[in-house]
C-alpha cells in the first residue's frame, strides 16, 4: 500500500465517529479522494485544526485502490480559507463549486480541473461584493465546461446554424443549449436575448461580466445542472445560495 503525497484541496469535511474525520480531497495527481483523518477530533491530534473544507496544501494518504476510503497520513497546509466562511454568499458559492466536482469527478489525475477549482476559490474570496454573484456563477459555469458538460450557445443544438450574436434564441435544457428561433418553434424553451445570451457565454468561460439582474441567470444554471448534471439528485449548496440571496433581497 503506497503513501502518496499530493497536492490537494478539501472539498468537504466531516466528524466520524468521537473522535475522526472524513475528507472528500480534489487532488491535481489523484482525482476526487476519500480519505479518514483518524484521531484528527482529539484536542492534541497532530492534524490540529487545519482540515476544514476549502483548505489547500499537500496530503499524504495511504492509496489502496480496491478501497472507497483511503488512510490519511498528514497534511500540510499552505493556504486556509477560513474568510470563506464569514460571508453566506462566499460560502455557499465555495460549496457550490465543491458540490459539483465531488458529485461529477472521478479518481483520475486532474491537474487542469485542480487549478480551476484553486482559482475559483481565491476568485470567491477576494470578490468585491457588488461583482460577488457574476463571480459565482462565472466559476461554477466554467467548472460546469470543464466537467464536460458545456452548454451549445454558438450554434443552434437542431439544425446547427450559427445564431447571429444579435439574435434572440430559445435555451432547451433537455437539448444542452441554444434553438435558433425558426427551431424555437417546434420546442418549448426559455427566450434569451442576444445581451443575455453574450453574458452567458463569457460566464461559461470562467469570465464575470456586469449582470444588471442575476435571477434568470441563477434558474438557467439551475436548470441545466437538474438536466445534464446531478441526474434528479438536487444539489444542497443551491438551495443554501436561493435561500441567502432570498434573505438578502428582502433585508436591502
Amino acid at each position: 500500500m503506497p503513501l502518496v503525497t499530493a497536492d490537494a484541496l478539501i472539498l468537504q469535511a466531516f466528524a466520524y465517529g468521537e473522535t475522526s474525520k472524513i475528507l472528500r480531497l480534489l487532488t491535481r495527481t489523484h482525482g476526487v479522494q476519500s480519505v479518514i483523518a483518524k484521531g484528527a477530533l482529539r484536542p492534541r491530534s497532530r492534524f490540529g485544526g487545519i482540515l476544514e473544507p476549502f483548505t489547500e496544501g499537500v496530503a499524504s494518504f495511504y492509496l489502496k485502490e480496491s478501497r472507497e476510503l483511503q488512510t490519511l497520513s498528514g497534511f500540510e497546509l499552505q493556504r486556509s480559507q477560513q474568510g470563506l466562511g464569514r460571508d453566506l454568499l462566499r460560502f455557499g458559492g465555495a460549496s457550490l463549486i465543491a458540490e459539483l466536482v465531488i458529485r461529477t469527478a472521478s479518481e483520475e489525475p486532474a491537474p487542469e480541473l485542480f487549478e480551476a477549482v484553486r482559482d475559483a476559490l481565491h476568485q470567491i474570496r477576494d470578490a468585491e461584493p457588488d461583482v460577488l454573484e457574476s463571480v459565482l456563477l462565472a466559476q461554477a459555469w466554467y467548472i460546469v465546461s470543464l466537467l464536460g458538460f458545456a452548454p451549445a450557445l454558438d450554434e443552434c443544438v437542431s439544425c446547427g446554424r450559427v445564431v447571429s450574436d444579435d439574435e434572440s434564441a430559445s435555451f432547451d435544457y433537455g437539448a444542452g443549449g441554444v434553438r435558433c428561433a425558426e427551431c424555437a418553434r417546434l420546442v418549448q424553451g426559455h427566450t434569451i436575448p442576444p445581451a443575455a445570451r453574450a453574458a452567458l457565454r463569457s460566464l461559461v468561460r470562467g469570465v464575470a461580466v456586469p449582470l444588471p439582474r442575476t435571477e434568470g441567470h441563477w434558474r438557467v444554471l439551475s436548470r441545466y445542472l437538474d438536466h445534464h448534471v446531478l441526474e434528479g439528485g438536487a444539489l444542497r449548496s443551491l438551495g443554501f445560495l436561493a435561500e441567502t440571496l432570498e434573505t438578502r433581497e428582502r433585508e436591502s
